[in-house]
């Protein structure tokens, strides 16, 4: 497989990485094999969203599609931004049972006592859902995968390049990365569309931005963890 392809996978990959990371050590407590509390694997979080933020960092000049000045439209921009909230809606409406997969602890940050320590990781747990995690996302989905499954060549495919079987198949698999199933589908849907109307990796980012950052904020408001 190509650089070009690396770059775009490997923090997706170490962020999916992590998360079994904190699978595996949720076993080992369970089994009684670690002696970890709840407030404890909450640390792992940040240093996640670190690692993650800093890969991107890193490959920035080599993500080409992702050209922030598409936000000049401004007629688009208001459309990703509207389209966020709705993902959002439709997401805290979609926790239907038979659409789920497995059960979400959730991230409760009122299992920390120490005021400075709680506030810490909310900021990091708002900083990687809206910042670190839509980027990761967007340049994985919407710029590699959409176009590796139109031709392994994928650079040659242009950005927002439509076949049915690309557009199905990434939307069903971004739905299987949640555990709202239904719920990914739809956002997965939603994303894609706008990239085929917009042609614009930032504009994806964007919408998907705004249905993460109003998610945290609507979690840390009514305590519903489990959509975190």
């Amino acid at each position: 497989m190509s650089k070009d392809a690396w770059v775009r996978i490997l923090p997706f990959a170490v962020f999916m990485g992590f998360i079994g990371i904190q699978q595996g050590l949720e076993w080992l407590v369970e089994q009684g094999h670690v002696a970890l509390s709840a407030q404890q694997m909450l640390y792992l979080y940040p240093v996640k969203a670190l690692v993650v933020a800093g890969l991107l960092l890193f490959f920035l000049r080599q993500y080409r599609e992702l050209d922030w000045s598409d936000f000049k439209d401004l007629k688009w921009t208001a459309a990703s931004v509207a389209l966020g909230l709705l993902v959002f809606v439709l997401w805290i409406n979609m926790d239907w049972d038979f659409a789920t997969l497995g059960e979400a602890a959730g991230f409760n940050p009122n299992l920390v006592a120490d005021d400075t320590s709680r506030a810490l990781l909310i900021a990091f747990r708002l900083f990687g859902a809206a910042l670190v995690v839509p980027v990761m996302e967007e340049i994985f989905w919407r710029s590699f995968l959409l176009r590796y499954i139109i031709d392994s060549d994928f650079m040659a495919v242009r950005i927002g390049t439509y076949t049915l079987a690309s557009f199905a198949i990434s939307a069903v698999l971004f739905g299987l990365e949640h555990n709202l199933v239904l719920a990914g589908v739809m956002a997965g849907v939603a994303y894609n569309l706008l990239l085929y109307k917009t042609r614009s990796i930032a504009q994806c980012v964007l919408a998907h931005a705004v249905t993460n950052l109003v998610l945290g904020i609507y979690v840390l408001q009514t305590g519903n963890w489990q959509f975190w």
